[in-house]
């Protein structure tokens, strides 16, 4: 019985959510989706952390701005829509 694994990987599922992808299969679109997921929980936190007041809102805008160059950034790696 190995319930702490169960706890963790129970606990992994809460704060990191995961959606299944439902668009056309393709490797490159499935990739991006996973960015995408990343970046839409991480600016979830930011906003959750500057709501309760743990951050400026200048400092909010500036981790959300660098996850948006780091999206861009991997977009183009993946060459979609090129």
């Amino acid at each position: 019985m190995n319930t702490n694994t169960d706890f963790l990987s129970d606990l992994c599922d809460f704060l990191y959510p995961r959606s299944p992808y439902y668009g056309q299969f393709n490797t490159d679109y499935l990739a991006f989706n996973a960015h995408l997921q990343e970046f839409s929980q991480r600016v979830n936190y930011i906003c959750g952390l500057q709501t309760n007041g743990k951050i400026s809102p200048e400092e909010a805008y500036k981790q959300i701005h660098y996850l948006w160059k780091q999206l861009k950034t991997a977009k183009q790696a993946i060459k979609i829509n090129q």
